[in-house]
């Protein structure tokens, strides 16, 4: 029987990161392989693995290579992710079959938190979570990012769900499952272009080494789950709720009379929002994630100097 240490290969700079006890920040590839056209990717990818170092932590851009799982990617290896036309996208359900095959795919939150927690990762920065669909009541649309928060003892720090999704049902399945949501310096759940979307949190820390805190507390209770933290985009990257609502409505109109579903409604309403806004998405997009990676490293290097 094949271990599965032997599908999983970490790069030399964060494994002795890891060894040391250095921060490390995971940070996942469907939005190299999926989330945005090239080379607009490619800047995104090494603009966040920047902005974590900035930081000062190590980042592991996740994503499977010919059947392995890899923490960590050299230049060269993310350019030729970016670049490719061929690259699946893994959630959970997908990861035995693409390490079988011996496929390539970029990691969707689910899968990069399964292969962060294997490599003893503990935060990951991504741009916004999956959740429950619209019309979720007819389609039993709900991602598996949510499932995998509640099994998953990975912090993800995002700019909340994304504002295509139902983003109040979101939170109640994640209170369900009991999985802790933190507003960084916010009292209200971000919406990813947008800093608002009118649901309130019930916690809100200030700085980085306050969400250690809970992240230690939430460790030493005994408690599996993952944690989520919600780093509104910044002001001057922000798109109005009421702006993008309408852009939105059209996209999924358009998605359900092209009769898409599944993994392939996300990328095909941020790629027509993109082609609505002039770009505007696009920009934000890039924005929002530079600013989770920041917060996310910020978090791992707390982390690592209270253990």
């Amino acid at each position: 029987m094949t271990d599965a240490s032997e599908k999983i290969a970490i790069a030399p700079d964060v494994a002795a990161a890891l060894k040391d006890r250095r921060p490390v920040v995971a940070l996942e590839s469907t939005v190299v392989t999926h989330g945005m056209p090239f080379p607009q990717n490619l800047e995104t990818a090494r603009a966040v693995e920047a902005a974590v170092v900035a930081a000062g932590a190590t980042p592991a851009t996740i994503a499977i290579v010919h059947g392995r799982m890899r923490v960590g990617l050299l230049d060269n290896e993310l350019e030729a992710l970016a670049s490719t036309d061929g690259a699946l996208k893994a959630s959970r359900r997908d990861l035995a079959a693409v390490v079988a095959r011996q496929q390539t795919a970029g990691t969707t939150v689910s899968a990069t938190m399964i292969i962060a927690a294997m490599a003893r990762i503990p935060v990951f920065a991504t741009g916004g979570i999956g959740g429950v669909h619209r019309g979720a009541s007819e389609t039993f649309d709900v991602s598996a990012d949510l499932t995998e928060l509640a099994r998953t003892p990975v912090t993800v720090v995002c700019a909340g769900a994304k504002s295509i999704l139902d983003i109040p049902k979101t939170l109640e399945v994640l209170e369900t499952y009991g999985v802790p949501v933190i507003g960084y310096r916010t009292d209200e759940f971000p919406a990813f272009f947008s800093r608002s979307s009118g649901e309130a949190l019930d916690v809100s820390c200030e700085s980085a080494a306050e969400i250690a805190a809970i992240i230690r507390a939430h460790r030493a209770l005994g408690l599996t789950s993952g944690l989520l933290v919600a780093n509104p985009i910044l002001e001057a990257d922000a798109i109005p709720a009421s702006e993008i609502e309408h852009h939105i409505a059209e996209a999924l109109a358009e998605a359900d009379a092209y009769g898409i579903t599944g993994k392939a409604v996300t990328p095909y309403l941020l790629d027509r929002l993109v082609r609505a806004t002039g770009g505007r998405t696009l920009t934000a997009n890039m924005a929002l994630i530079r600013n989770n990676a920041r917060l996310a490293a910020e978090i791992a290097v707390a982390l690592a100097t209270t253990e």
